[in-house]
């Protein structure tokens, strides 16, 4: 009864911790990656995912694994003129700025991400009246995701469910 008891109160203690608080999971130290199509029609927006996934095709097997920040910077920077050259096949207007660029605020399965100036790679197509994509290129959050299906033994694990079994 005793093991009830403590685990419902450990239960109770972080539910109310985190009751009300918003979770951020971009690390300030974030690089963004940010692709705005130029219209919301289908062709600009198929052609904004055909590039979004080329700019991580040829980014994913350099930044994966990369470690500190300022290398992540120069490689970016290094690699800005192979991008221009894909972004030339597509026979559009673009803008490509490395650097500090505004974000509006989102939010993604449930996590509030604040607007504001962030460092980042931004690729505007066209007008730039388009709805657009972005994620997390360092650490590299979002080339992760394009990979998972490469992921071999991972074991996630729920707390509470770890507490039970603990003390049960």
């Amino acid at each position: 009864m005793k093991k009830i008891i403590i685990v419902l109160f450990l239960f109770t203690m972080i539910l109310f911790i985190n009751k009300g608080k918003e979770e951020y999971i971009i690390p300030d130290s974030a690089i963004r990656l940010r692709v705005i199509a130029n219209s919301n029609t289908f062709e600009d927006q198929a052609t904004k995912m055909e590039i979004k996934n080329n700019i991580e095709d040829l980014l994913k097997n350099d930044l994966i694994n990369m470690q500190n920040k300022k290398d992540a910077e120069q490689l970016l920077n290094n690699k800005i003129p192979e991008i221009k050259n894909m972004i030339n096949n597509y026979n559009l207007t673009y803008k490509i700025n490395y650097g500090q660029n505004y974000f509006p605020e989102k939010s993604y399965k449930g996590i509030k991400y604040e607007e504001g100036m962030y460092e980042s790679l931004v690729v505007t197509l066209g007008e730039g009246a388009g709805e657009n994509w972005w994620c997390v290129l360092f650490p590299p959050l979002c080339l992760m995701d394009a990979t998972a299906s490469e992921a071999k033994d991972v074991d996630y694990q729920f707390f509470v469910k770890n507490m039970f079994e603990k003390y049960m």
